[in-house]
């Protein structure tokens, strides 16, 4: 089954369920057509089997679920070799569901789950050997104020040949964690998985949960979800320019970034009472809608804040210090970047263009189109710079919806229609959302009787660390932390 919007319905019904190996064919066909793994994963079924799943997505942007069933400990010719951007796929199903990719290069736990939490001691590093080849370890405890990471440098000198890094210390147990409770009170929990897209992780829960039951928000609720997510997006942005700025101490756009980001933040919160946009989207509609004195006053900030972000973005661009410490550094080239399938800003700082809110529009971006930006270097420079850009289609994009009719009360249909009707049975929902770090990806399945069976949930971050491991190479060791920063990748959205 195919769509072009950001969620597809597919009866479990209508979902040819394959035996292993020709899933794992189909999917290979797929990708020898030119189309993309969304994301791909398996879970345990009642029987005791273990049921695959595959979402693609295709050239004109159409998902199609991909369903297979494999008996337990079973293998199939790893697809890896051949397309890597399906390795940290395999090896998270291989870790969770113990169905083994024949022929993995790189067959390593992601998170260290279950009863091999214990052994993350005994993780195989790569070894890069030579009398003059030396290692460094930084963290998982680290200095500053970060979630816990290991990072393995494998160097010459103060070059780095290799770098390896290892997840998984939080053990949080996100996707059980989101089956104990009913589907209809999990926002709370959804907003908070990768705090600082929490706007991105609500509307896909919402919108997933309005698929099932059959409810449709309305346009008014969807313009506001859209304001939503890119004050999340500028915010977020602000935050990652802010950081780079202090990391080659260039520290008067580091503090004005800042305050731009605090200005942002803080109409987010006049709005629906949290700077992070929690308790904004729901199941059925927006709680909190713009009335004409938050229009008016979002109007302003969007001005003033546009005045003052083009004049750092000005200081920045023609520092020749900072043009000295990020160009050049972290270089990450188109073609890498598309044999790994990376995504978000890493993928569009490489030249390659690929964003959920125009592959797959929906209502919102088809009558409202958003500009995928892309820069082309693929260094450090080209992720600061296409994260200014971004920031100001953002801002052009808010600013063009501002004065639609209705946005005061978008939540209407919620409270009249409720969002109180039974979630389809046997169902697989699958929900994607432009995120600031890219899409994140939810998958819902129901079974006979409504109520969830499985919630698979995607940071796109999952995808993108390989991708940051790889543009450190050939880089001093001292360049990591922009590089780091540059790419400003989630810990605990990948450690679910």
């Amino acid at each position: 089954m195919a769509t072009s919007h950001p969620v597809v319905l597919a009866p479990v019904d209508t979902l040819l369920r394959h035996e292993l190996e020709p899933w794992a064919r189909l999917v290979e066909q797929r990708l020898e057509a030119g189309n993309r793994v969304v994301t791909l994963f398996g879970r345990l079924d009642r029987s005791g089997g273990v049921l695959t799943t595959a979402v693609v997505e295709r050239a004109e942007g159409e998902l199609e679920v991909l369903r297979g069933q494999a008996a337990p400990q079973a293998s199939f010719a790893s697809l890896t070799p051949r397309f890597p951007a399906v390795q940290m796929f395999e090896r998270e199903l291989w870790e969770q569901t113990g169905i083994v990719p024949d022929g993995h290069p790189w067959l390593k736990p992601v998170r260290y789950e279950g009863a091999r939490q214990q052994h993350m001691r005994d993780h195989p590093f790569f070894s890069v050997r030579g009398q003059e080849i030396h290692e460094v370890g930084v963290g998982p405890i680290h200095a500053s104020v970060i979630e816990p990471g290991h990072f393995r440098f494998m160097c010459h000198g103060e070059q780095v040949h290799h770098l390896e890094v290892q997840l998984g210390y939080q053990h949080r147990g996100v996707e059980a964690l989101l089956l104990t409770r009913p589907a209809r009170a999990l926002a709370p929990l959804v907003e908070v998985i990768a705090g600082d897209s929490s706007v991105a992780y609500g509307w896909g829960y919402s919108a997933a949960i309005d698929a099932l039951a059959g409810t449709t928000a309305g346009s008014a609720a969807d313009v506001v979800a859209g304001i939503a997510l890119e004050l999340e997006r500028v915010a977020m942005h602000l935050a990652t320019l802010a950081g780079l700025m202090a990391d080659v101490a260039f520290l008067q756009g580091g503090a004005t970034y800042g305050r731009l980001r605090t200005a942002i933040i803080n109409r987010t919160m006049r709005i629906c009472g949290s700077r992070f946009g929690r308790g904004w989207l729901r199941p059925g509609g927006p709680r909190f809608g713009l009335t004409d004195h938050l229009r008016n006053d979002l109007k302003a900030t969007l001005a003033a804040f546009s005045r003052d972000m083009a004049e750092v973005n000005d200081l920045v661009v023609s520092s020749r210090t900072v043009r000295a410490r990020l160009r050049g550094v972290g270089v990450l080239t188109r073609q890498v970047a598309l044999d790994l399938g990376l995504v978000g800003v890493a993928a569009r700082a490489s030249g390659v263009a690929v964003d959920t809110r125009v592959a797959q529009p929906g209502a919102l971006y088809s009558g409202r189109p958003v500009v995928a930006l892309t820069e082309p270097d693929g260094d450090c420079w080209a992720r600061a710079r296409l994260r200014m850009r971004e920031v100001d289609e953002s801002v052009r994009w808010i600013a063009s919806v501002l004065d639609e009719p209705d946005l005061h009360r978008p939540g209407t249909n919620r409270r009249v229609r409720g969002a109180v009707a039974p979630l389809q049975p046997d169902t697989v929902c699958v929900s994607v959302r432009e995120g600031v770090r890219g899409p994140v990806v939810q998958v819902l399945e129901t079974g006979g009787d409504g109520r969830l069976v499985h919630y698979k949930v995607q940071d796109p971050s999952l995808v993108n660390w390989f991708g940051l491991a790889l543009a450190v190479r050939n880089n001093d060791i001292s360049d990591f932390p922009i590089c780091n920063k540059s790419f400003d990748l989630s810990y605990c959205g990948n450690d679910l």
